[in-house]
């Protein structure tokens, strides 16, 4: 912490801790609100040069490395990016396996979140790790009878997301880093009996969702309800679309779209581009379209304080993730939640942008946002399951070219996923990742204009500075 003049206070949190990755927030507090912020990545990951000169096949599964919490999703884009390169088209009924393997790994992604990495910002546990509070006083107001049920859920939470893994495992073959996900479709023929087994478990997946996760989320956001009035930021959400209900591809669960300065608008991945003005790469590679990008290293670049770039869509940064899937396509609200909205916050919705922008794109709208999303996975997860069919192909060979390119969008548990792949004399000549953090947790773009989270952050109260409790929270939220 750094006193500095005129009443303001730089308060470094480093790391934030229970996320998955490496980041640093730094906090300028004055007159009890945050009024500056900045995000470091500061891993060089560096998985595009790691790929160059591979086997096109391989990206599958390195990538997956990235993230062990959602390789699922990694895996998707990578074989899809590789399927356009190759002009391969996915089998029915591999298309559906791959959507149950991605849509248990969502359950488990969601789950995760709450309970075992944002929920100790409100759930008081016994003064062992990890309920042990990292301030002297952190804010936690749940009755007694709420904080009990949080802390049962937590440990029940545990072998549901065991469960979870188990899904996934019965077609992808393991997890993490599954092996069933590949160029093509998937690997495995889904049998009757492993129908069966998918099914059981999740039954007691969907039985918790609904009668624990869901009912926890309202109940523990009616103590905390301050955490609805901040954290909007710039209000603009991006979904690149996610789960085809079709082989053409033409309709999704989460189709893409862009609401941006108050308009909904039709994706256009060219509109993607990426500034490193503030990142620690080569200011000549700035601005250049995700698809032509380059990732050239310029360590001690004056300015610099992020490993990761600033992904932006038309000039603008843009929020991925549950809630930027949850209001570009105005999903409707469960029972749970209607109900629960108007007993405890006097609100009226029935479909997600019901909520209102101000709630919607606050801090406690952000986890809203994750448990109807979850909810919602349930009834279309039975479908694939209606749908998928024993015994019958699920992969379509794909023969690779001496070159060619292709890119792929899909939606990681915690945001937008895109991967790009360029094939020259049979190898990887360029591969570039975009994924979800990356957008929400950008630093300042060439213009100077503060990334997703630094600009949510911007207004947060902060009544303590020994304890900048809703700074972490915030950050959290988007799990990143």
């Amino acid at each position: 912490m750094t006193q500095l003049a005129q009443g303001k206070t730089t308060i470094a949190i480093d790391p934030v801790t229970r996320i998955e990755g490496h980041l640093k927030a730094e906090v300028v507090v004055e007159n009890g609100k945050v009024v500056d912020a900045r995000l470091t990545g500061g891993m060089y990951r560096g998985f595009e040069s790691i790929l160059h000169g591979r086997h096109p096949r391989d990206a599958v599964q390195i990538v997956q490395r990235i993230c062990g919490v959602c390789p699922t999703a990694h895996a998707t884009a990578s074989s899809m990016a590789l399927e356009k390169v190759c002009g391969t088209r996915v089998p029915a009924n591999g298309r559906i396996t791959r959507n149950l393997t991605l849509g248990a790994n969502y359950l488990q992604s969601h789950l995760l979140h709450f309970y075992h990495l944002a929920g100790q910002d409100f759930i008081q546990g016994p003064n062992v790790a990890p309920f042990t509070p990292r301030y002297a006083r952190p804010d936690l107001r749940l009755p007694p009878a709420i904080n009990a049920e949080g802390v049962d859920q937590y440990l029940q939470a545990l072998e549901v997301r065991q469960v979870c893994h188990e899904m996934v495992a019965l077609f992808g073959g393991r997890m993490p880093h599954v092996h069933g996900i590949l160029a093509g479709g998937a690997a495995e023929i889904p049998s009757r009996e492993k129908i069966l087994e998918y099914a059981a478990r999740f039954k007691k997946v969907r039985a918790f969702v609904e009668e624990k996760y869901l009912p926890v989320v309202y109940l523990v956001g009616s103590q905390y309800k301050d955490l609805a009035t901040f954290g909007q930021g710039y209000r603009n959400a991006l979904c690149v679309g996610v789960f085809p209900l079709d082989d053409e591809g033409g309709k999704m669960l989460f189709m893409p779209g862009v609401y941006l300065h108050g308009k909904d608008e039709a994706f256009d991945i060219a509109r993607v581009t990426e500034d490193v003005k503030y990142s620690w790469f080569d200011d000549a590679t700035s601005g250049e379209k995700f698809t032509r990008g380059r990732n050239i290293l310029d360590v001690d670049k004056a300015g610099a304080y992020s490993f990761g770039k600033s992904p932006l869509y038309k000039g603008q940064p843009m929020e991925v993730g549950p809630l930027a899937r949850m209001w570009v396509n105005n999903k409707p609200l469960s029972p749970v939640g209607q109900a629960m909205l108007r007993e405890h916050f006097g609100i009226d919705a029935v479909n997600f942008r019901d909520l209102g922008e101000d709630v919607a794109f606050s801090l406690l709208g952000r986890h809203i946002a994750r448990a109807e999303e979850t909810y919602l996975m349930l009834d279309v997860i039975e479908g694939w399951l209606r749908e998928v069919k024993a015994g019958e192909e699920t992969f379509s060979t794909p023969v690779i070219p001496g070159s060619g390119e292709g890119y792929a969008c899909t939606e990681a548990p915690r945001g937008s996923l895109m991967h790009f792949t360029r094939v020259r004399g049979g190898v990887i000549d360029n591969y570039q990742i975009m994924p979800a953090t990356l957008w929400n947790t950008a630093p300042r773009n060439d213009k100077g204009e503060l990334g997703p989270i630094e600009k949510c952050l911007i207004g947060v109260p902060v009544p303590d500075i020994e304890n900048p409790v809703n700074v972490a929270r915030l950050i959290r939220a988007f799990d990143p």
